[in-house]
């Protein structure tokens, strides 16, 4: 009788290891569509109507790449460094520089936080009726 129970038990064991609960995607049957089209005459174009070059960055008309930044000369001269003052231990320092300052303006910077105290705030007019000056109804304690 036991071992019934136990090769029962086995093969249930063997049976839920067999099954997996989870459905699996079938990458197989559908395929990304590619994140450009070739035109007729072998000219590149992305989803957004910009011709490509060979390598892949958007060019205009003249053939100029669009949108390439040079990180080196726009960022020249300037000694901000997002983790100034915090030891790195691999170096065994503190991180050089200095952190940089948010600009002022458009809710961020230094002005930013300027609310009005209670006091310099409008007064408002009563809400009427309210609760505080409305009698209460019959039987109410």
């Amino acid at each position: 009788m036991a071992a019934r129970r136990f090769m029962a038990a086995t093969l249930g064991v063997s049976m839920l290891a067999a099954c997996d609960p989870l459905p699996q995607p079938l990458y197989g049957e559908t395929t990304p569509p590619p994140a450009y089209r070739v035109q007729p005459g072998g000219m590149r174009v992305d989803n957004e109507g910009f011709q490509m070059d060979p390598e892949g960055y958007r060019i205009d008309k003249s053939g100029a790449r669009v949108g390439i930044i040079d990180v080196p000369a726009k960022t020249a001269g300037d000694n901000s460094n997002a983790v100034a003052g915090y030891y790195i231990s691999n170096i065994g320092a503190d991180a050089p520089g200095r952190v940089a300052s948010p600009s002022e303006g458009a809710g961020v910077g230094t002005g930013a936080m300027n609310l009005p105290t209670p006091a310099q705030m409008p007064q408002q007019a009563p809400i009427a009726p309210a609760p505080g000056n409305v009698p209460p109804p019959a039987g109410y304690r």
